[in-house]
Formats: structure tokens, C-alpha cells, sequence
């Protein structure tokens, strides 16, 4: 029961910060390809286009679908010495590894929630020729190692319930 909770959610979670990312790289796209068409043909060009694509566009197409590929697992992986041990080994390397990974992205998560609501609070800005604001963009770090957690998580879950590593 709470196995299937858990892999519903954890997939519901990084399929939307997945369509979420494809979604800002959909319009980093457009974008940058109407700056270039608006300079080349107009000589002229947007405000801003590099802040948008740096601290918005970058930011979210990277961090938000880190869970999505987890749960695939399709991060890389090397398992030279542990695929040679038993069944029972492998699972507890496996664990022992997912237990470092739910430390690691955890502290991260929150180290970079701590970032976002200080960045908020602060109405966070970057230096250019017009107001941008920064904080909007924060929030991208830990929505998406929360995800990367909850789909540690759900994988952890699964390989105890199959009694293997993944």
C-alpha cells in the first residue's frame, strides 16, 4: 500500500517537473530564436534575453528534472565490484547508497529552500539595465531535490519490496 503511494506520487511529482522544464526550454527556445531573428533582420534585440535564459530558463531545465531521470534510472552508475556479490549484497549497497543520496539531495534541499526564502524575503535582484528579479528563480533548487528525494525514495521502496537492487 504505502509502496504504491509513494511510486504515485513520486512519479506524479517528476513527470510535472519534467513537463515543467520542457516546458521553460520550449520557451528558452523561442525566445532566443526571436532575439536572434529581431537582431539579424531589425537590428535590434531583447532586453534581457541572456538574464532570462541564465537565471530562469537554465536553472529550471536543469534542476527540475533530476527526479524524472531518477526514477528512470538513468543517472550514471558504475557497478563493477557490486555486480559480482550476491542478490542479498547488492540490496544493501544499493539501500546503503540510496540512504546517501536521500542525506545528500536532503541537505541540499534544504540548504537551497533556506537560499529561496532569504532570496524572497529580500526581493532578490541582478545587476542589468532594468529590474530582474532573481528570487523566482530560487525555488527551482528545491522543488527539485525535493522531487530528486521523494523518487530516491520511491526507488529505495521498490527494491526493498522486490528484494533487489535496481
Amino acid at each position: 500500500m504505502i509502496t504504491r503511494i509513494v511510486e504515485s506520487l513520486s512519479q506524479w511529482v517528476a513527470k510535472s517537473a519534467l513537463v515543467l522544464a520542457a516546458l521553460f526550454l520550449i520557451l528558452m527556445a523561442l525566445h532566443v530564436t526571436l532575439d536572434v531573428g529581431l537582431r539579424y533582420f531589425f537590428g535590434k534585440s531583447f532586453t534581457g534575453t541572456l538574464e532570462f535564459v541564465s537565471f530562469y530558463y537554465m536553472v529550471a531545465v536543469v534542476f527540475l528534472p533530476i527526479a524524472y531521470v531518477e526514477l528512470q534510472r538513468e543517472h550514471i552508475s558504475v557497478d563493477v565490484f557490486v555486480g559480482r556479490f550476491s542478490p542479498p549484497v547488492q540490496l544493501a549497497f544499493y539501500l546503503f547508497a540510496g540512504t546517501l543520496g536521500l542525506v545528500y539531495f536532503g541537505m541540499l534541499c534544504y540548504q537551497s529552500y533556506l537560499d529561496a526564502v532569504r532570496a524572497t524575503v529580500r526581493q532578490e535582484t541582478a545587476m542589468a539595465n532594468f529590474t530582474f528579479y532573481l528570487w523566482p528563480s530560487r525555488w527551482a533548487l528545491p522543488v527539485g531535490f525535493a522531487a530528486m528525494c521523494l523518487a530516491i525514495l520511491a526507488n529505495m521502496i521498490k527494491a526493498v519490496h522486490q528484494r533487489q537492487a535496481l
